[in-house]
């Protein structure tokens, strides 16, 4: 395995740390907005929840009458679809899992987790993993709070690509690979979800949390780069500039407009 810089990394997984305390922050209060937002509608016009029940309309109807119950429903914006929230926030939870259950694999490999491992390098993966557990537990317990089903399984499309790909896994850029590819995903999902969930404050948490895939893919790509370039000495914080390939600059962010090609459909990790 190539010689890698365990200061740099150590900053590394410090930063890493600190992004994840931050984006967990605010993830957690978008998600409790949402909720609140949700069942306070629920609550006051009687909709319909993810698991098909009309929560308050006996009540709305004995105040209103049916005419006035069924007004009130109505007024429902029609883009407003709490069970179609609820599979984005599901199959978002799949991709957090798939992402755990990668690292635990990883993490099984002499250079990442074994007796051949770096110890930071280790460390590392080990973070990220309880990252995305954290990531995938906050996405659940909206779920869960909004009566819906947890999704326990990883992304059933993306496991088989990685189930296909592990056996072919040399060394350490290889797993970089793997985890910029999961990464984009993701962040592609996250990004195109902004535009089709129903709430304010269920577009901002996948806005924000859309933004730290997107960091973490692009610290990923200088990564591999500095290691495909037989320079993993070279991953440091703060980087040493002067001896920085030219490319290292951009190679980060190879697009100027973030795609969403990738993305995974709203349905595709949902319950079933």
């Amino acid at each position: 395995m190539d010689p890698i810089d365990e200061r740099g990394l150590r900053e590394l997984l410090v930063e890493s740390d600190d992004l994840q305390s931050d984006a967990m922050r605010t993830a957690t209060r978008g998600l409790d907005d949402y909720v609140e937002a949700v069942l306070d509608t629920r609550e006051r016009s009687g909709s319909r929840d993810p698991g098909g029940q009309w929560p308050g309309w006996s009540r709305v109807a004995a105040v209103t009458g049916l005419a006035g119950a069924g007004a009130v429903l109505a007024a429902w914006p029609a883009a407003a679809d709490p069970a179609r929230d609820v599979q984005a926030l599901q199959t978002a939870a799949s991709l957090e899992n798939l992402a755990v259950a990668t690292y635990k694999t990883a993490l099984t490999l002499p250079f990442i987790g074994g007796a051949d491992a770096n110890a930071v390098v280790k460390a590392f993966a080990e973070k990220t993993m309880a990252q995305h557990i954290e990531h995938g537990q906050a996405f659940n317990g909206a779920v869960a709070k909004l009566g819906g089903k947890a999704q326990n399984d990883p992304n059933a499309k993306y496991a088989a690509v990685v189930k296909q790909t592990v056996p072919t896994i040399k060394g350490a850029g290889d797993v970089v690979a793997l985890a910029i590819a999961l990464e984009d995903v993701a962040a592609q999902t996250y990004t195109k979800n902004v535009s089709q969930v129903s709430t304010p404050e269920l577009r901002q948490l996948f806005a924000s949390v859309a933004g730290v895939e997107s960091q973490h893919k692009a610290i990923l790509l200088a990564v591999k780069a500095l290691i495909d370039g037989g320079a993993p000495q070279l991953i440091a914080l703060p980087p040493d500039a002067a001896k920085l390939p030219d490319a290292a600059g951009g190679v980060g962010f190879p697009d100027a407009f973030f795609p969403t090609e990738k993305a995974s459909p709203v349905e595709e990790g949902a319950v079933k």
